[in-house]
């Protein structure tokens, strides 16, 4: 089974007039000049937060003074989630330079590439930060993974994406900080079509009951009423300093090479390999689904690739690490049969399994407040409290 990317060029797909998604992209919709509803949702996001301009960086230094504040008396001011990827590198480097005391916060799903675990290694060791790394159970964690694929959907890393968070909040709460910070970017990533993922602490809870072979005992999952815990007693709130300040991947990327021997990994996502696997293989081959269009389309509303380029790229398929097909058979313990087989099946969604959707729904009001408290993202309101899907 080969990918071998989407020539959007010579086909008959409607594309968005700013960036490069098309009609085949769940929800999208497409105004009187061609162009979609997600340019328009940056457009918004730029609007709320002052994006890269003078507003936006005064408001985050009024909430790094906040963060100074909470901070006072203690050993950490916030804590970093760090993956070894470029943006999490940075905003370690980021924090520092705000004059906070940061705690860099690290979930091992076993799945790291050697890269990044060096490149973790290396910035905390130059900025002098400590490390909390919480190691999940490996064969517990391929069981999981393999659960996932066995069921067919998209969410293939689900586990590892909620996982982090859970972590985030028990290093938070263990160490007394009263804030995280997240290094992504809307303007360098762009924003993941709605309709494409979903899940939730009770999917993968379901998900693993169906077609898991190992009791989850060392896994972090986050239930809903552990949610509302984090949320409503424990109010660590959540920042994203990207969303505010000027930022450039590339720019990041440089620096961090250059000052402390970083190094890259070949591609977003690409820093774990349960996540290469499933962005670069999984999800085009079974899905239909390229992500690269998330990061392709928003440096084309940034200006800084032509449409052409991004096609150019775009119709190439993605990079796949030598033998990573291989050792992913070889961790979740497939035969070549066994792989073919699954990856051949009817494709599942969240809707064929139990998950938190509604009750999310039913505490839309709350979670309202509670984004505009900084304490959940304004994305996830949106997600899973306001979108039926």
């Amino acid at each position: 089974m080969t990918y071998q990317g989407r020539d959007l060029v010579n086909s008959d797909r409607v594309i968005c007039t700013r960036c490069i998604y098309d009609d085949s992209i769940p929800g999208i919709i497409f105004d009187e000049k061609g162009v979609c509803n997600y340019c328009k949702m940056v457009d918004g996001f730029v609007e709320e937060y002052k994006t890269g301009s003078k507003e936006g960086i005064a408001e985050f230094e009024k909430i790094v003074a906040k963060v100074k504040k909470a901070g006072k008396n203690k050993k950490y001011d916030v804590a970093v989630g760090v993956s070894g990827g470029t943006d999490s590198s940075y905003m370690l480097y980021l924090a520092i330079q705000y004059g906070l005391r940061p705690l860099a916060v690290h979930y091992d799903n076993t799945w790291n590439s050697a890269i990044a675990t060096e490149n973790i290694r290396k910035v905390t060791k130059a900025l002098n930060v400590d490390l909390f790394t919480y190691v999940v159970d490996n064969k517990e964690m391929d069981d999981i993974f393999g659960s996932f694929f066995r069921a067919g959907v998209p969410e293939l890393d689900a586990a590892t994406d909620l996982a982090f968070p859970e972590i985030m909040y028990r290093a938070c709460k263990k160490h007394n900080i009263k804030y995280s910070f997240e290094g992504h970017s809307f303007v360098e990533e762009g924003v993941s079509p709605i309709g494409y993922f979903y899940f939730d602490g009770g999917y993968i809870k379901d998900i693993h009951r169906q077609f898991g072979k190992m009791k989850m005992k060392s896994y972090p999952n986050m239930t809903f009423m552990k949610f509302l815990y984090w949320t409503i007693f424990v109010r660590i709130k959540r920042i994203r300093p990207f969303w505010y300040l000027p930022y450039s991947k590339e720019d990041a990327k440089a620096f961090l090479m250059k000052n402390y021997g970083w190094e890259y990994y070949g591609g977003h996502h690409l820093e774990n390999r349960i996540t290469a696997f499933h962005h670069s293989y999984y999800n085009p081959i079974k899905f239909g689904i390229d992500q690269r269009n998330n990061s392709l389309g928003a440096l084309v509303r940034k200006g800084d690739l032509t449409r052409d380029e991004a096609y150019k790229i775009y119709s190439e398929p993605p990079y796949l690490e030598p033998e990573l097909l291989e050792y992913f058979k070889k961790r979740l313990d497939l035969s070549d049969e066994e792989f073919t087989g699954i990856m051949n099946e009817e494709p599942r969604t969240h809707k064929d399994f139990k998950n938190y959707k509604k009750l999310f729904r039913l505490f839309r009001p709350l979670f309202f407040v509670l984004y505009k408290m900084n304490i959940v993202y304004k994305s996830f309101y949106v997600k899973y409290c306001v979108i039926k899907n």
